[in-house]
């Protein structure tokens, strides 16, 4: 509970602002490399790193590639990687088959990392999205898209991905009981100890532009996603989301976006006391960066900045792009 403080002079705030050691020691929040989860785009081939053109310095990368990404993540110290498959469109179908090949991009890739870096915590995309021939996050039929049929597809999906050794599932569909149907087909195959992070609280946003660029969406996209992503102007309904998540299997939750969201990161940490995440997702990554390399801001200090905000909203960990910029930052003691 807050008090109130001794009137002037008796309290002077400034005090504590007199130089760096005071800084320090009155600060309240602090970012550690250990709070970053970095989400790397997949590409087939050998050797390759193809630039996102509307994420400057993101590129996406062939699995040999991608293990470099993840050596240099555990050299870093980041403990943890998040994958994100560009996928053919000729493997594009209506019926999403793609989604749950043992051998597709993803799980090609789950498998070369957890072989290199052991240690390292792989989490995946459990969402149709790379694989629908519509471009939705879920099955379509007649320009509806199909609730419980997806849930199905999703469980297959996800249980490729845990075979193939993913440490962490990263449900981003927003359909209704995916998250229960998903914990106990887990349950089920026994893969038990496979964490659920759940996108609990994912908006309708317009800051995903690039991600799907990235991923090869954007052409394909038939109409919006607004019949299952969140309306931004709600808030309590996220609470409620997060509140089925957990009740069904989620051991993590998220918000997504991050920045615009903040109000929402705090309300959950504070309602819920569950581990909480956030996704700097591709258009906030893109506006700091582009306002940067302009010369428009401190991008370093920007970078540093924004990522604080998740830590002082109430999140435990944060997806960024920024993550191994931001390592090297705070490992130079930035």
């Amino acid at each position: 509970m807050l008090t109130s403080p001794a009137p002037f002079p008796a309290a002077r705030f400034r005090r504590l602002r007199r130089s760096a050691a005071l800084r320090d020691l009155a600060q309240e929040v602090r970012l550690s490399v250990r709070d970053l989860i970095w989400p790397i785009f997949l590409r087939d081939g050998t050797g390759a790193e193809e630039p996102v053109a509307s994420m400057p310095g993101v590129a996406r990368r062939s699995v040999d590639r991608a293990v470099a990404a993840a050596e240099e993540a555990a050299g870093l110290g980041i403990p943890a990687l998040c994958l994100f498959p560009y996928t053919d469109p000729a493997v594009k179908t209506a019926d999403c088959a793609e989604a749950w090949n043992p051998d597709n991009l993803t799980n090609r890739a789950i498998r070369a990392i957890k072989a290199a870096v052991p240690g390292l915590a792989v989490m995946t995309d459990v969402a149709l999205d790379p694989y629908n021939a519509f471009g939705h996050d879920g099955l379509v039929r007649d320009g509806v898209i199909l609730n419980d049929e997806t849930v199905e597809a999703l469980v297959r999906m996800a249980l490729v991905q845990a075979e193939a050794g993913a440490d962490i599932l990263g449900p981003s569909d927003m359909m209704d009981g995916r998250i229960g149907a998903i914990r106990q087909a887990l349950e089920r195959a026994g893969h038990a100890d496979v964490v659920i992070m759940s996108y609990a609280a994912k908006y309708a946003s317009a800051f995903y532009g690039p991600f799907r660029d990235a991923v090869g969406a954007s052409g394909a996209l038939k109409g919006d996603k607004k019949t299952y992503q969140m309306n931004p102007a709600n808030s309590d309904e996220a609470l409620r989301l997060v509140a089925r998540d957990l009740a069904e299997g989620a051991d993590m939750v998220m918000v997504k976006p991050g920045m615009p969201y903040l109000d929402i990161c705090r309300r959950v940490k504070e309602t819920f006391g569950a581990p909480t995440c956030a996704y700097q997702v591709s258009g906030e990554y893109a506006m700091i960066r582009g306002a940067a390399d302009r010369g428009w801001i401190d991008g370093e200090r920007a970078m540093l900045e924004s990522l604080i905000a998740f830590r002082r909203a109430g999140c435990d960990a944060v997806l960024t792009y920024f993550a191994p910029a931001a390592a090297r930052l705070l490992a130079a003691g930035g």
